[in-house]
């Protein structure tokens, strides 16, 4: 189902487009833009010619290029980014980046959902291209979702009040989260291989009641308000850069596939379809899981002029 992959990735990308050329733009494109594209555009060139690097780092070249392009994106429209008016935060989320995904690395040594394949037998080569790609990850995903708002899809928050969230409500979603964030790893194989699944949402519960108390950015805090826009948004940031990973991946040289026990008769590049359930809530506890990190780094500025890690 690779066509069927195509179609949609061009569905999501030209709703983008359109979107763009729809709202007030208040920069310039610079010269992230470009040099974005052309690491895109040069890096699948060279790929189809067996270029020996960028067999090696293709996944973590092209997403360099994304990040910069639509780092552009986002200051064409709003006037403010990431690299642009935060570069220490944006190099303190690249950082993070690494340590976080590591954590579902972890799991996955039990879980066997994933495994990496033509990597590298140079053990500094290997590390410098995962170093790399991990430090892509966050990034993108914000990068993403702050895209996404500045295009203003889901408009703007509804509410301007912030209510608490009651004890009760955080203490229930802190012990939820920590059960399913338990629960895979105590379980044998092969039943923990079905259960990435409650990782993904087991972050999100367990963590935000922590931010929530301790004063940062909660999207508890947020939903009970009725500022539920910035939750869509990291939602659809999840599912745009899922289907691009998986494209991009599929070409790849060095590249990961799909083992968990799931509908693997049935793709869309190599993740099976029940994976792609997991991309939005991805974004989500991404937020989370550096909100926890993030209290002595630089906070950046969002297209609203919002200081905030997201």
């Amino acid at each position: 189902m690779v066509f069927l992959g195509i179609a949609i990735l061009a569905a999501l990308a030209a709703c983008l487009v359109i979107r763009f050329f729809q709202v007030p733009r208040l920069g310039r494109w610079g010269i992230r833009g470009p040099v974005g594209l052309l690491i895109i555009v040069i890096s699948e060139w060279l790929l189809f010619r067996h270029n020996a690097f960028v067999a090696l780092y293709f996944t973590p070249l092209v997403w360099t290029g994304y990040i910069l392009l639509v780092d552009a994106a986002v200051f064409r429209i709003a006037g403010r980014s990431r690299l642009r008016d935060s570069i220490g935060q944006f190099v303190w989320l690249a950082f993070w980046s690494v340590p976080l995904w590591l954590i579902f690395e972890a799991y996955n040594l039990h879980l066997k959902n994933w495994v990496y394949l033509n990597l590298p037998e140079d053990v500094l080569l290997r590390y410098i291209g995962y170093g790399w790609a991990f430090a892509t990850i966050w990034p993108a995903l914000f990068e993403t979702t702050d895209l996404i708002e500045a295009l203003k899809i889901f408009g703007t928050s509804a509410s301007s009040s912030s209510k608490e969230p009651s004890q009760r409500l955080l203490w229930t979603s802190l012990a939820v989260g920590f059960a399913m964030l338990l629960i895979p790893v105590v379980v044998s194989q092969p039943l923990a291989g079905y259960l990435f699944g409650s990782v993904w949402l087991g972050m999100i519960f367990a963590l935000d009641p922590l931010n929530c108390w301790w004063g940062r950015r909660s999207l508890w805090r947020e939903w009970i308000s009725g500022q539920r826009e910035s939750v869509y948004r990291m939602l659809l940031a999840g599912l745009l850069c899922g289907v691009l990973w998986e494209f991009w991946n599929y070409w790849a040289v060095v590249r990961w596939i799909y083992v968990f026990p799931l509908m693997q008769y049935a793709k869309i590049f190599q993740m099976p379809l029940p994976g792609y359930v997991g991309f939005p809530p991805f974004c989500v506890e991404a937020f989370v899981m550096f909100e926890i990190v993030n209290f002595w780094g630089p906070r950046a500025t969002r297209p609203t002029g919002k200081p905030s890690a997201l």
